[in-house]
């Protein structure tokens, strides 16, 4: 049975930045679902305006499925997440029981503000199901 990946994504990631992070043939042979959160600026988190990081998410999902599509690994969409990323993940584990979650984040000076302590508190909250982090350029 291929093993279930839980992909969140910050931007756009190819197969091989998947493969970097759990192996060739892992990847490969793996069911990926992707799920890109919306991640919002504090001005237009705190103005509610969540319209233009809801639609960043489905471009930078949509563009992750592709990718990994056309480069030989089954792929699909979630549901584009919440703003914050640790609700996208609940949500996406209510239905689709991964065996495996893979945190893509912007690098430090490029980080979002809701993913700072995205990684520890990840690996708090969906433990014992491994948690992996790569940092996207």
């Amino acid at each position: 049975m291929a093993k279930k990946i839980l992909a969140l994504v910050s931007e756009a990631v190819s197969a091989d930045a998947l493969r970097s992070a759990i192996g060739g043939d892992a990847a490969d042979e793996a069911e990926v679902l992707v799920v890109a959160p919306a991640l919002n600026t504090k001005t237009r988190f705190l103005l509610a305006d969540p319209d233009p990081a809801i639609e960043r998410a489905e471009q930078v999902q949509e563009e992750t499925v592709e990718r990994l599509n056309e480069e030989g690994v089954d792929a699909a969409a979630g549901t584009p997440g919440e703003e914050d990323p640790l609700l996208a993940l609940q949500d996406a584990l209510a239905t689709y029981p991964a065996d495996e979650i893979v945190l893509f984040t912007h690098t430090g000076g490029e980080q979002n503000w809701q993913e700072d302590g995205l990684v520890d508190d990840a690996k708090e909250r969906f433990g014992p199901t491994p948690v992996r982090h790569v940092v996207i350029e």
